[in-house]
């Protein structure tokens, strides 16, 4: 599914199931209790999405299909390999602070072998988003600034579990760090914690002097 495809209705029935889903879970979420919060009749949720699973797939697919087109575009994009990579790394931690909700359901929704199927159109994208990452690199690596023996297929992993590592143990990091405010906690994220991962990527990235 496309943004192309969605009109005023379906978006606003993606942003309920999207707040739902991520505060009672999947399971703990039904077509009636989205219906009920959009104030839209029951049958029409189940005309756009037909069900439960395939809403799941067409949230995660219009919350996430645009990082794909941030990645391509980065990988055009002329500038230098640590760059590039430290733009990679700003999308990524921008997305997700943008989209908590999504990226919550997600957590707990891949590891439910009963969803697999929902889920493979998302699966694919980030198939084609790991090419993009890989594609960025390499190009580092063919002018001579990356290793060679790096594992790209960890890089993700290493950015997105070090942001979601942080947010999870939000209450042990803003007492430790004395972070009182909301905007003081988003200001660390968006400051301290990505120049932290973008410093830990180069360290994986770039040769020793």
């Amino acid at each position: 599914m496309s943004q192309i495809e969605l009109n005023e209705k379906k978006i606003q029935i993606l942003n309920v199931a999207e707040k739902l889903f991520s505060e009672k879970g999947f399971e703990g979420t039904s077509i009636r209790d989205i219906s009920k919060e959009a104030k839209i009749n029951i049958a029409m949720v189940s005309y756009y999405f037909g069900s439960k699973e395939r809403l799941l797939e067409a949230l995660i697919l219009y919350k996430t299909v645009d990082l794909k087109l941030q990645l391509e575009n980065l990988l055009q994009e002329n500038i230098e390999p640590l760059d590039k990579v430290n733009k990679l790394i700003e999308i990524y931690v921008n997305r997700i602070c943008l989209n908590k909700g999504i990226y919550r359901v997600l957590h707990f929704e891949l590891y439910n072998k009963k969803r697999e199927k929902s889920l493979q159109a998302f699966t694919e994208l980030k198939k084609g988003n790991l090419k993009s990452v890989e594609s960025i690199i390499k190009q580092g690596q063919d002018q001579g600034v990356f290793r060679k023996d790096v594992n790209i297929q960890l890089i993700t992993p290493t950015i997105i579990g070090t942001f979601f590592h942080f947010h999870m143990n939000r209450s042990f990091f803003e007492e430790l760090l004395g972070l009182k405010t909301e905007e003081m906690f988003n200001n660390y994220i968006n400051n301290d914690l990505k120049k932290h991962i973008q410093q830990t990527i180069k360290a994986l990235l770039v040769y020793e002097n």
